[in-house]
């Protein structure tokens, strides 16, 4: 069996390496203290998944509006996403 139908690069194996690794992450901290759905700025009960999901989609936007825009330097692009899942943990 081979990959060839995708091409496989390191940024790319990296992307869902972490991706599976935040997947972990989060199944631990649920199991061992699970979460409380909270109140936020926007005035949505959200726990920790669903602010995991918002920080993930809006970061997919980001990188996409950067692309669109900008074109290059995408560690800038997952930077502003770091800053943005941070604010989206600390007050979403």
């Amino acid at each position: 069996m081979t990959l060839d139908w995708m091409a496989w690069t390191w940024p790319t194996a990296l992307f869902f390496i972490a991706i599976a690794v935040i997947l972990i992450t989060m199944t631990v901290l649920e199991v061992r203290c699970p979460t409380v759905a909270r109140v936020g700025v926007l005035g949505l009960k959200t726990t920790r998944g669903d602010r995991l999901f918002i920080s993930l989609l809006g970061s997919a936007f980001i990188h996409l509006a950067w692309l669109g825009l900008v074109g290059s330097l995408l560690w800038v692009a997952t930077l502003i996403c770091l800053v943005y899942a941070a604010c989206v943990f600390r007050w979403v």
